[in-house]
């Protein structure tokens, strides 16, 4: 019922919003026509003036360049002498989305299909299991509801090692194949479990080592030390991912006072602020080459370890391969209609200004206070990265180049890109995939941990770089 109701607002909330801008406010007639056949990109038309009536700076400006730009509106003169402002259209309308959403599917089939594939592989061999019985320890404490050693834990466990390690591609395959086993003991098959809740708040936690993407992207922006917001980004995804674990774990009652849970979590804290200093000596280029070697270096070590274990245990290997690629297959087209549903209403909200309305009350609401209110040029990257990864992504590079990679807008939008996952799609693509309705607090205690995220992103930046 909360994705129901969630989802239902998102359309209400954007129709209104859009119904608004038309009818009420001057220059935004082609509202309604971005919302459903427009494209990201596209030149929309806000009006056209005279001299007389056109903004002063951009006339003077425009007497010796070809665009005025300010903000998100651009001013050109046209051969007649007339001004004509028109803005870029920043999301695809519904047409577009509906389109992305069945090639985002498309594009999952053949990693669905290679990885669920060597999955088979593996549980037939008893890798999983083996796995499961290493991790089981900790995750009996967490996950109390998953009986020990069930291949759950070892999906879990990869799925949380391809996050960690930035492998996005891996890490989808495997959660939904950890999503489907812990199905597989959910007595309510229509309603979320707890260990499924709890999996899936530290999945969108987003706990990734090393933000290479977005060390790159400073690179092209020419930022003067490009690794600078490395450690910010580290502890913040940290922090949220802890953020969630308590969250999740005071909801269910779990006590993460434990010795074998705080051993965990400290032992894994000791080795990431190893790998940060070890990471603080590298150069940039250094940086992405390491990360290189080892995420796709293990992706590769896995691939060999689970023929081997297949080889060892005198397996039918690619007849285990096949009906393992055959699932990843299935499950990929089965998430489809989960992903069109969200992704549309997100398109609405994007595309009806609703974003760009509350960016405006947020920044106008701390002006009031006398607060300082440079964060709130970095908070579109946040408040988009739920719904969207590529969009909030977007939003980051926007920021940097319209402040500067090394404002403090700029890198507060790169900390907070890589403080958290995308929830609205991750809840929509793993809950579909099996089936599940009712979410229960699942959206809830991941909002409230993308809200810890978020918070201390914007700590942090005062704190490196205020």
């Amino acid at each position: 019922m909360a994705l129901s109701r969630i989802w239902s607002a998102f359309i209400i909330i954007a129709i209104a919003v859009a119904c608004y801008k038309t009818f009420v406010l001057p220059n935004n007639k082609a509202v309604f026509t971005s919302m459903v056949t427009g494209k990201a990109g596209d030149t929309v038309k806000i009006k056209s003036t005279d001299s007389l009536l056109a903004d002063r700076t951009a006339v003077q400006y425009l007497d010796s360049n070809k665009l005025y730009t300010s903000g998100e509106e651009k001013t050109i003169r046209t051969g007649s002498g007339d001004y004509l402002l028109f803005k870029t259209q920043s999301a695809d309308g519904i047409i577009e989305t509906c389109k992305t959403a069945v090639n985002l599917c498309i594009g999952l089939i053949g990693i669905m299909a290679l990885f669920m594939g060597f999955m088979s592989i593996a549980e037939a061999a008893g890798g999983i299991r083996f796995l499961s019985r290493i991790i089981g320890p900790f995750f009996s404490k967490i996950f109390p509801d998953v009986p020990k050693g069930h291949p759950a834990m070892g999906h879990m466990m990869m799925n949380f090692s391809a996050n960690l390690l930035g492998l996005d591609n891996a890490a989808t395959p495997f959660g939904i194949k950890a999503m489907e086993s812990l199905q597989e003991i959910n007595p309510n098959k229509d309603t979320a479990s707890n260990a499924q809740i709890m999996f899936l708040c530290l999945h969108a936690s987003g706990l990734t080592l090393i933000p290479v993407s977005i060390i790159a992207l400073r690179a092209s922006a020419k930022a003067g030390n490009p690794m600078d917001i490395f450690l910010p980004c580290m502890i913040a995804t940290f922090v949220a991912t802890i953020a969630a674990m308590l969250i999740v774990s005071f909801k269910q009652k779990i006590n993460v006072f434990q010795p074998v849970i705080l051993g965990w979590v400290l032992s894994i804290s000791a080795i990431i602020a190893l790998l940060i200093v070890y990471i603080k000596s590298l150069s940039p280029d250094a940086v992405q080459q390491f990360s290189g070697s080892l995420s796709n270096g293990l992706i590769l070590l896995i691939f060999l370890l689970i023929v081997l274990g297949g080889i060892y245990k005198k397996i039918d290997i690619f007849s285990a391969f096949i009906a393992g690629a055959k699932n990843g297959f299935e499950t990929a087209v089965r998430i489809i209609p989960y992903l069109v549903g969200m992704l549309v209403a997100i398109s609405m909200l994007r595309t009806s200004g609703s974003f760009d309305s509350l960016i405006n009350g947020v920044k106008y609401l701390f002006a009031s206070m006398g607060a300082d209110t440079r964060f709130v040029d970095g908070l579109p990257t946040a408040l988009i990265k739920p719904f969207s990864g590529g969009g909030a992504r977007g939003m980051m590079v926007d920021t940097m180049k319209a402040y500067g990679p090394d404002s403090f807008a700029g890198r507060l939008s790169c900390i907070l890109q890589g403080s958290s996952d995308t929830t609205f799609y991750v809840i929509a693509v793993y809950f579909g995939a099996v089936s599940v309705k009712n979410t229960r607090y699942a959206f809830g205690a991941m909002l409230l941990a993308d809200l810890v995220g978020i918070i201390t992103s914007i700590a942090l930046c005062y704190f490196f770089f205020g």
